[in-house]
């Protein structure tokens, strides 16, 4: 089903995100994760690439997966780093033949060991390239697109963020998905300036629950680090293990979701870390499923 079919019907659309398994036992482990998911009824899930297009046979493998073994509706990711349009068309073509029409259009993270990285020739610079590609070439799929609520790590001018946000939505994004934010305000004041930018395509909240302190460290270390509110950090600072840790971030989680649902946002984006564990313990308190 076409995501903005999905996001049209009027209720919030609960959708996870996975990410290709390095290892055997990580595939495995993955699918039994994805097997207790599938009975909360997801809208769609979608999957990632790796920086620097590193993941792409992998992703393109689960990808396919999924679709056949659960018929839930799959939203592959596509990023431009690494991609050329042949590329993207032949991706995108295999996907359309067997009746995947949902795309997530990234501009995606450069490779780690190249800081002077620049496109392939024949490339992508920037997403609002490959969304307008893929809206001329694909004119049936439903494209989605990536907002920061806390700010785009590359664009300190905040006002500039949101006019190319923008400009993607008139390039043909039907949606938007947001990184993960901890402070639900960040959430609600990011969809009013899209809104005064006239951005009206429905935006769909990023939530991932804190798991480990080392976790917590590699969010924050991301290009786009994730802020932290104060109330949250000395939960974790009182905790004694990572146990804790995980139940402080579970229900911090479950308080912003509650949120959001009375706000009646169009859709809730849990990042799962390919573990079922938090999403279903979240799905059962608020009765979700």
């Amino acid at each position: 089903m076409l995501m903005k079919e999905i996001l049209d019907q009027g209720r919030i659309s609960l959708s996870f995100e996975f990410f290709p398994p390095k290892t055997p036992t990580g595939w495995e482990r993955l699918f039994e994760n994805i097997a207790d998911l599938s009975p909360l009824a997801p809208s769609s899930v979608s999957v990632t690439y790796g920086a620097g297009g590193t993941t792409r046979s992998q992703t393109h493998e689960l990808v396919l997966r999924i679709h056949k073994e659960t018929g839930i509706t799959v939203v592959p990711h596509q990023t431009c780093v690494a991609a050329t349009r042949g590329d993207v068309t032949a991706i995108l073509s295999e996907y359309e033949q067997i009746g995947i029409e949902n795309v997530l259009a990234l501009r995606g993270d450069p490779p780690q060991d190249d800081p002077d990285w620049t496109p392939p020739q024949d490339g992508f610079h920037h997403a609002i390239d490959l969304v307008k590609f893929i809206r001329e070439r694909f004119p049936r799929f439903s494209i989605g697109v990536a907002g920061f609520p806390e700010g785009h790590p590359e664009m300190p001018n905040r006002l500039l963020e949101i006019d190319y946000l923008k400009q993607k939505v008139d390039a043909g994004a039907d949606y938007i998905v947001t990184q993960l934010f901890f402070d639900n305000r960040d959430f609600y004041d990011f969809c009013e300036r899209c809104r005064l930018a006239g951005i009206t395509v429905p935006i769909i909240a990023g939530i991932m629950p804190l798991r480990t302190r080392q976790g917590m460290l590699r969010m924050a270390e991301l290009a786009a680090g994730a802020r932290f509110p104060a109330a949250l950090l000395k939960r974790v600072a009182e905790a004694e293990h990572d146990e804790e840790v995980e139940c402080i971030g579970t229900e911090w989680a479950i308080e912003q979701v509650k949120d959001l649902v009375a706000h009646q946002v169009s859709g809730i984006h849990f990042y799962t870390l390919n573990s079922a564990t938090a999403t279903c313990e979240i799905f059962s308190r608020l009765g979700l499923c």
